[in-house]
């Protein structure tokens, strides 16, 4: 993960999320389940243990396995499988703000390139 241009958010300062330009790189070959999914991310801030940033994912198919996080969307759309069967999937989209745990399984189908603010 990189920082904004210039090093992370110092108090006082501000940038735009859903503008951020970020670097995108494939997948792992054996996270990608359909498609050729790139993805990219940008450390905003750290508070103590937390680390605040933007995640960017292109269209396609590809597993995860997830850290403590909550996020919200700012763009884009997806639906999220959890490899859990009491779990429903999520269908995401701008505004959208989800819990994610630890060691959580999970498969993202993106359809539109979903951009999102994580705490972690």
């Amino acid at each position: 993960m990189s920082s904004p241009a210039g090093g992370a958010l110092a108090p006082g300062t501000g940038v735009d999320a859903a503008a951020l330009p970020l670097a995108h790189e494939p997948l792992p070959t054996e996270e990608v389940r359909d498609g050729a999914p790139t993805a990219a991310s940008v450390v905003l801030a750290a508070l103590g243990d937390t680390e605040i940033g933007v995640w960017e994912m292109t269209p396609g198919t590809a597993s995860d396995t997830e850290a403590d996080e909550v996020f919200v969307v700012l763009s884009g759309r997806a639906s999220i499988a959890f490899d859990d069967p009491d779990l429903p999937d999520l269908e995401v989209g701008a505004g959208s703000v989800v819990r994610l745990a630890d060691g959580q399984r999970t498969v993202w189908t993106v359809s539109e390139t979903l951009r999102k603010i994580y705490i972690a």
